[in-house]
């Protein structure tokens, strides 16, 4: 193996600088989903390119029909040696409410915590802290013994958290020079700071958005109510049923294909040391719902669900007016499980609201992107050589768990590239990913650094 312990103290003492680019990459306000950033969000791919081609690399910056693809090659390993493709997305969520900020949040601060130092900025952790971490131990491989162990493809999207809509058709034009042995994602993460986690089952995703249409403008409520639709109230009383009093959702059809998790998986998980009240803490709760007689993890892990992200309409500000809305709105997430058909899920929730459209109403539904689930092979030689880094690094064996979120890379790097993905992640559960205040713990981001470095190392001896 090639030694790696010199390329671990290079990270040591220079980890401030690494500290100062990542603040540099999250000044940059990439939303990509929002028209107002296009401008930003195509400078941060700028910026990346230009710091991938700072350390030898081969970069460029990708037009889509959406924001750009960031491409980049390392041919420096050995002859023979394994060939790693890297993802990560450089577009973050927008920041709104701002008001809830305690620091602007384009403007990364470093600020003490109880795990010591964080910066805190949107994008802290999902994903540019994330996507640093393999960039900066690839740095540190080059500073030290001027090429990588490995031969190294890097591709970076500026859509994932707008559904993904050019990665697909990218990977479709680009599959054959991006075709590598394994694929590796930090967008994941641990059970804490000194517990390391290797993630091996993703939930999908089905995302619409529905709108109630009933008069054709807004009305007085005192000279209508009661003899016309009103919109807001159909939508509320919809979205009500969609959850019985067992927290199960009621959308025909949509646990036909889930299936329960083998005895020796929920024996394992019963056995991980999940701390259920720091999970719930982290989120100013103190108890736990949704699917009656599950347990936490398995209701973020393995259990599909259905939930409202947003609904408005009528008059919101300040003060009084008292109207019948013309319409309201909803957005909703179902996040599925191995075996549901994304497509299926889409289908069965459009037909539920249009069952229950009242006379009056004219509905209509939005399918805003869906992605399937995905369950990563837990034998193969890659995963074995990350199992050893991460223990090289913290001093003890990560372990295999389960993420409710959504990465669609996954299923698509499957079916298009057919490489299987290690999903290697170091944010924790506090992060307040998508939230006011979103924060990356310097130590994990360190220690991101150092399992990557380690990682590379590892992989060079892996014959796929």
């Amino acid at each position: 193996m090639p030694d790696t312990a010199p390329v671990l103290r290079h990270i040591e003492e220079t980890f401030a600088q690494s500290v100062a680019r990542l603040q540099d990459l999250l000044r940059f306000p990439s939303v990509g989903v929002d028209p107002r950033h296009e401008a930003d969000t195509k400078a941060c791919a700028r910026w990346l390119a230009d710091r991938l081609a700072e350390i030898g690399m081969e970069a460029s910056v990708r037009p889509t029909e959406g924001m750009p693809m960031v491409v980049a090659h390392d041919r420096s390993a050995p002859e023979g040696a394994p060939h790693l493709l890297y993802y990560g997305h450089y577009d973050v969520q927008p920041a709104d409410p701002i008001e809830l900020w305690e620091t602007p949040p384009f403007e990364p601060t470093i600020v003490e915590g109880p795990r010591g130092p964080r910066v805190v900025a949107r994008g802290a952790v999902d994903d540019k802290g994330q996507i640093m971490t393999f960039i900066e131990a690839m740095r540190a491989w080059k500073a030290v013994h001027g090429a990588l162990p490995v031969r190294v493809t890097i591709f970076l999207e500026g859509e994932e958290e707008a559904s993904s809509r050019s990665l697909e058709p990218f990977l479709l034009a680009n599959r054959d020079e991006l075709r590598a042995d394994v694929c590796v994602i930090s967008d994941t993460g641990m059970l804490d700071v000194d517990r390391p986690a290797i993630t091996y089952m993703l939930r999908g995703l089905a995302y619409a958005e529905v709108t109630l249409h009933g008069p054709s403008h807004d009305l007085h409520s005192g000279m209508y109510g009661g003899a016309v639709v009103n919109p807001i109230n159909a939508l509320c009383r919809i979205l009500a049923e969609l959850h019985d009093d067992e927290g199960r959702v009621q959308i025909p059809g949509f646990y036909d294909d889930v299936r329960e998790i083998a005895p020796e998986e929920a024996e394992a998980w019963r056995n991980i040391g999940f701390d259920e009240a720091a999970f719930l803490a982290g989120a100013g709760l103190r108890s736990s719902t949704g699917e009656a007689g599950r347990s936490v993890l398995e209701r973020v892990w393995s259990r599909p669900t259905c939930d409202i992200n947003g609904i408005w309409g009528g008059y919101t500000g300040e003060g009084s007016k008292t109207i019948i809305a013309s319409k309201a709105s909803a957005k909703l997430s179902c996040r599925l499980v191995p075996d549901q058909d994304p497509a299926r899920i889409m289908a069965a929730l459009k037909r539920f609201f249009a069952a229950r459209t009242p006379a009056g109403c004219r509905l209509d539904f939005v399918d805003m992107g869906v992605g399937g689930a995905i369950r990563v092979p837990t034998d193969s030689p890659f995963l074995d050589a990350a199992k050893q880094a991460a223990h090289e690094v913290f001093g003890v064996a990560p372990v295999l768990i389960g993420c409710g979120g959504s990465i669609p890379v996954v299923a698509a790097v499957k079916r298009i590239l057919g490489l299987d993905t290690l999903l290697v992640g170091f944010g924790l559960d506090d992060d307040r990913v998508h939230s006011p205040n979103e924060k990356f713990e310097l130590v994990c981001y360190r220690r991101g650094i150092e399992t990557h470095a380690a990682m590379l190392g590892r992989f060079a001896d892996v014959r796929a």
